[in-house]
C-alpha cells in the first residue's frame, strides 16, 4: 500500500532565538518604491525655471542682433551694428576698462583683507568676538544707500571724487562682512594640527599659513573673490554718486545713459547688456567647480 509523501521538517529552533522573518514578496513589476520620485516630477520644474530664465536672455538677444526697426523674433540677418554703436560712439570701451579695473582691485582688496581677518577670528580668541561677528552679521541688514553720505563726505575730505579708488573703497567695504564670515569659516575647516606640525618642523606661523593652510583655502577664496567681483561689476549706486566724470564712469552708469527722457534705443541698450553679461557668465563659467567645491567647504565643520 503507497503512502502520500510527508513534508520535510524544519530545524528545531533554539531556545530563546528570534523568530524568522517572514519571507518578503517580490515587489510588482512596474511599482515604484514610496521614496522613488518619477523623473517627469523633476525634468518638468527644471525645464520650466530654464525656460524662465532663458527667456530674457534670448529676448536681449534677440534685440542686439536684428537690424533696427526689425520685428522679427529670430534674429536673421544678424547685424552688429548696435555693439559697433555703444563700442564707439557711446565710450563702452572706457566703461568697460572701468568695470574691469574696478572689478579686479575690490576682489583683490575684499580677499586680502577678509583672508587676514578671517585667520584672527578662527584661530584666536578675544573679549569682544562675539560682539564682533555679531555686527559683522547685523551689517548684512543695512542697506548700501544709507552709507552714499557718510562716504561721500569722507571721499570728499580726501579728495577722492571721481576717482575709480573711491568706488574700490566703498565696494570693499560693503563685501567685507560676509567675506570675513565665510573665509573665517573655512579656515575652521583646516586641521589646526597641520599648522602645528609646520611649527614643529622649524616653519613660523606666516610660513606655515603660506605653506599648509592658504593651499586648502582655494575653492574658499574663488567662491569669494568670485563674488566680490560680480558684485562690484554689477553695483550702479556707488558708481553713480562718486564718478560724475564720463571717462571714469563704469558699465552700469553707462547703461543708465541709454535710456533718454523721451524715448530709448531697445537695440543699443540690449547689446550694452550683453557686453554687461559676458563677462560675468565667463567668469562663472570657469570657476563653477571651485565655486560649488567652497561652498561645500564652508558649509560642514570638517
Amino acid at each position: 500500500m503507497s503512502t502520500a509523501p510527508t513534508a520535510l521538517a524544519a530545524p528545531p529552533r533554539a531556545r530563546g532565538a528570534a523568530p524568522a522573518p517572514p519571507a518578503r514578496r517580490g515587489r510588482a513589476r512596474g511599482r515604484r518604491s514610496y521614496d522613488e520620485v518619477p523623473r517627469w516630477q523633476i525634468w518638468v520644474p527644471l525645464g520650466l525655471y530654464l525656460l524662465f530664465t532663458l527667456i530674457p536672455f534670448y529676448w536681449m538677444l534677440l534685440f542686439a542682433l536684428r537690424p533696427a526697426g526689425s520685428t522679427s523674433l529670430v534674429p536673421w540677418p544678424v547685424t552688429f551694428e548696435h555693439f559697433d554703436k555703444v563700442w564707439t560712439e557711446r565710450s563702452f570701451a572706457t566703461f568697460f576698462q572701468n568695470s574691469m579695473l574696478v572689478g579686479a582691485a575690490t576682489l583683490v582688496m575684499t580677499t586680502g583683507v577678509a583672508l587676514a581677518g578671517g585667520y584672527a577670528l578662527a584661530r584666536f580668541d578675544f573679549r569682544i568676538k562675539k560682539v564682533f561677528l555679531l555686527g559683522l552679521l547685523c551689517s548684512q541688514f543695512i542697506p548700501g544707500a544709507l552709507m552714499l553720505v557718510p562716504l561721500f563726505e569722507i571721499f570728499r575730505s580726501l579728495q577722492m571724487i571721481n576717482s575709480l579708488g573711491s568706488v574700490v573703497i566703498a565696494e570693499t567695504v560693503f563685501q567685507l562682512p560676509l567675506s570675513l564670515i565665510l573665509i573665517s569659516t573655512f579656515i575652521k575647516n583646516v586641521p589646526y594640527a597641520l599648522e602645528e606640525a609646520a611649527w614643529v618642523d622649524g616653519c613660523g606661523r606666516f610660513r606655515a599659513f603660506c605653506a599648509v593652510v592658504l593651499p586648502l583655502l582655494r575653492p574658499g577664496l574663488i567662491a569669494v573673490g568670485s563674488f566680490a567681483f560680480v558684485h562690484s561689476w554689477n553695483h550702479f549706486l556707488f558708481a553713480l554718486m562718486f564718478l560724475s566724470e564720463q571717462d571714469k564712469q563704469t558699465i552700469p552708469v553707462g547703461l543708465n545713459t541709454l535710456i533718454g527722457a523721451d524715448s530709448v534705443d531697445l537695440g543699443a541698450l540690449a547689446a550694452g547688456g550683453v557686453i554687461a553679461a559676458v563677462p560675468v557668465v565667463i567668469v562663472f563659467a570657469f570657476i563653477q567647480r571651485w565655486l560649488i567645491t567652497g561652498f561645500s567647504a564652508g558649509a560642514v565643520k570638517g
